[in-house]
Protein backbone atom coordinates (compact mmCIF):
# COMPACT_ATOMS: atom_id res chain seq x y z
CA UNK A 1 0.00 0.00 0.00
CA UNK A 2 1.61 3.23 -1.11
CA UNK A 3 0.65 6.62 0.17
CA UNK A 4 0.43 9.67 -2.06
CA UNK A 5 2.67 12.59 -1.18
CA UNK A 6 1.17 14.79 1.53
CA UNK A 7 1.20 17.93 -0.56
CA UNK A 8 -1.02 16.45 -3.31
CA UNK A 9 -4.78 16.41 -2.82
CA UNK A 10 -6.10 12.84 -2.61
CA UNK A 11 -9.78 13.48 -3.00
CA UNK A 12 -11.76 16.14 -4.79
CA UNK A 13 -14.84 15.85 -2.60
CA UNK A 14 -15.73 14.74 0.92
CA UNK A 15 -17.62 11.69 -0.44
CA UNK A 16 -14.57 10.61 -2.41
CA UNK A 17 -12.42 11.07 0.68
CA UNK A 18 -14.82 8.91 2.75
CA UNK A 19 -14.66 6.23 0.06
CA UNK A 20 -10.85 6.27 0.11
CA UNK A 21 -10.84 6.07 3.93
CA UNK A 22 -13.24 3.11 3.86
CA UNK A 23 -11.12 1.31 1.24
CA UNK A 24 -7.98 1.95 3.28
CA UNK A 25 -9.71 0.55 6.39
CA UNK A 26 -10.69 -2.62 4.49
CA UNK A 27 -7.15 -3.11 3.19
CA UNK A 28 -5.71 -2.48 6.65
CA UNK A 29 -8.17 -4.95 8.20
CA UNK A 30 -7.23 -7.62 5.67
CA UNK A 31 -3.53 -6.99 6.28
CA UNK A 32 -4.01 -7.27 10.06
CA UNK A 33 -5.99 -10.53 9.65
CA UNK A 34 -3.27 -11.99 7.41
CA UNK A 35 -0.55 -11.03 9.89
CA UNK A 36 -2.55 -12.43 12.80
CA UNK A 37 -3.04 -15.71 10.96
CA UNK A 38 0.69 -15.95 10.26
CA UNK A 39 1.58 -15.33 13.90
CA UNK A 40 -0.97 -17.87 15.25
CA UNK A 41 1.52 -20.74 15.50
CA UNK A 42 -0.91 -23.07 17.28
CA UNK A 43 -3.56 -22.75 14.56
CA UNK A 44 -0.97 -23.19 11.80
CA UNK A 45 0.42 -26.28 13.55
CA UNK A 46 -3.07 -27.73 13.90
CA UNK A 47 -3.78 -27.09 10.23
CA UNK A 48 -0.51 -28.74 9.23
CA UNK A 49 -1.18 -31.70 11.55
CA UNK A 50 -4.64 -32.19 10.06
CA UNK A 51 -3.17 -32.04 6.55
CA UNK A 52 -0.46 -34.58 7.40
CA UNK A 53 -3.00 -36.84 9.11
CA UNK A 54 -5.22 -36.76 6.03
CA UNK A 55 -2.26 -37.56 3.75
CA UNK A 56 -1.18 -40.44 6.01
CA UNK A 57 -4.68 -41.91 6.05
CA UNK A 58 -4.87 -41.73 2.26
CA UNK A 59 -1.44 -43.37 1.92
CA UNK A 60 -2.38 -46.08 4.43
CA UNK A 61 -5.52 -46.88 2.47
CA UNK A 62 -3.54 -47.02 -0.76
CA UNK A 63 -0.88 -49.30 0.76
CA UNK A 64 -3.56 -51.55 2.32
CA UNK A 65 -5.28 -51.93 -1.07
CA UNK A 66 -1.98 -52.68 -2.80
CA UNK A 67 -1.10 -55.27 -0.14
CA UNK A 68 -4.47 -56.98 -0.49
CA UNK A 69 -4.09 -57.09 -4.26
CA UNK A 70 -0.54 -58.45 -4.00
CA UNK A 71 -1.60 -61.06 -1.43
CA UNK A 72 -4.35 -62.27 -3.75
CA UNK A 73 -1.91 -62.49 -6.65
CA UNK A 74 0.62 -64.41 -4.53
CA UNK A 75 -2.06 -66.79 -3.28
CA UNK A 76 -3.14 -67.54 -6.85
CA UNK A 77 0.49 -68.03 -7.93
CA UNK A 78 1.16 -70.39 -5.00
CA UNK A 79 -1.91 -72.46 -5.83
CA UNK A 80 -0.86 -72.60 -9.48
CA UNK A 81 2.69 -73.68 -8.58
CA UNK A 82 1.40 -76.32 -6.16
CA UNK A 83 -0.88 -77.68 -8.88
CA UNK A 84 1.98 -77.72 -11.40
CA UNK A 85 4.25 -79.49 -8.93
CA UNK A 86 1.56 -82.05 -8.19
CA UNK A 87 1.07 -82.68 -11.92
CA UNK A 88 4.81 -83.20 -12.46
CA UNK A 89 5.17 -85.75 -9.70
CA UNK A 90 5.59 -89.30 -10.97
CA UNK A 91 2.81 -91.71 -10.07
CA UNK A 92 5.01 -93.79 -7.73
CA UNK A 93 5.76 -90.66 -5.69
CA UNK A 94 2.08 -89.76 -5.59
CA UNK A 95 1.27 -93.30 -4.46
CA UNK A 96 3.95 -93.20 -1.77
CA UNK A 97 2.69 -89.83 -0.59
CA UNK A 98 -0.87 -91.16 -0.42
CA UNK A 99 0.33 -94.24 1.50
CA UNK A 100 2.36 -92.09 3.85
CA UNK A 101 -0.64 -89.85 4.39
CA UNK A 102 -2.84 -92.86 5.12
CA UNK A 103 -0.28 -94.28 7.56
CA UNK A 104 0.04 -90.89 9.20
CA UNK A 105 -3.74 -90.70 9.55
CA UNK A 106 -3.83 -94.14 11.14
CA UNK A 107 -1.02 -93.29 13.55
CA UNK A 108 -2.63 -89.95 14.32
CA UNK A 109 -5.91 -91.69 15.09
CA UNK A 110 -4.14 -94.10 17.42
CA UNK A 111 -2.25 -91.25 19.10
CA UNK A 112 -5.50 -89.33 19.34
CA UNK A 113 -7.18 -92.17 21.17
CA UNK A 114 -4.28 -92.38 23.60
CA UNK A 115 -4.35 -88.63 24.01
CA UNK A 116 -8.09 -88.64 24.76
CA UNK A 117 -7.51 -91.09 27.56
CA UNK A 118 -4.63 -89.23 29.25
CA UNK A 119 -4.76 -85.48 28.49
CA UNK A 120 -6.48 -82.88 30.70
CA UNK A 121 -9.78 -81.44 29.39
CA UNK A 122 -8.56 -77.89 28.43
CA UNK A 123 -5.65 -79.34 26.50
CA UNK A 124 -7.95 -81.79 24.72
CA UNK A 125 -10.28 -78.95 23.68
CA UNK A 126 -7.45 -76.93 22.15
CA UNK A 127 -6.09 -80.00 20.41
CA UNK A 128 -9.52 -80.80 18.99
CA UNK A 129 -9.72 -77.29 17.50
CA UNK A 130 -6.31 -77.76 15.87
CA UNK A 131 -7.35 -81.12 14.45
CA UNK A 132 -10.50 -79.61 12.99
CA UNK A 133 -8.41 -76.93 11.29
CA UNK A 134 -6.12 -79.58 9.82
CA UNK A 135 -9.10 -81.55 8.55
CA UNK A 136 -10.68 -78.45 7.07
CA UNK A 137 -7.42 -77.66 5.22
CA UNK A 138 -6.55 -81.23 4.22
CA UNK A 139 -6.18 -80.43 0.52
CA UNK A 140 -3.81 -77.58 1.30
CA UNK A 141 -1.76 -79.84 3.56
CA UNK A 142 -1.59 -82.56 0.88
CA UNK A 143 -0.63 -80.03 -1.79
CA UNK A 144 2.11 -78.72 0.50
CA UNK A 145 3.38 -82.24 1.03
CA UNK A 146 3.40 -82.80 -2.73
CA UNK A 147 5.36 -79.61 -3.28
CA UNK A 148 7.83 -80.60 -0.57
CA UNK A 149 8.27 -84.00 -2.19
CA UNK A 150 8.83 -82.39 -5.60
CA UNK A 151 11.44 -80.04 -4.16
CA UNK A 152 13.12 -82.92 -2.37
CA UNK A 153 13.23 -84.95 -5.61
CA UNK A 154 14.59 -82.00 -7.58
CA UNK A 155 17.35 -81.41 -5.04
CA UNK A 156 18.18 -85.10 -4.96
CA UNK A 157 18.46 -85.26 -8.75
CA UNK A 158 20.81 -82.27 -8.84
CA UNK A 159 23.14 -83.88 -6.30
CA UNK A 160 23.13 -87.26 -8.03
Amino acid sequence: MTQPPHDEPTASSPDELREQVEQTREELGQTVEALAAKTDVKARAQEKAAEVKEQAAAKATEVREQAATKAGELKEKAAELAHQAHEKLPDPVKDKAAQAAEQARAKAAQAGRMWQETAPEPVRQKTARGARLAQDNRKLLLASAAVAAAVWLACRRRKG
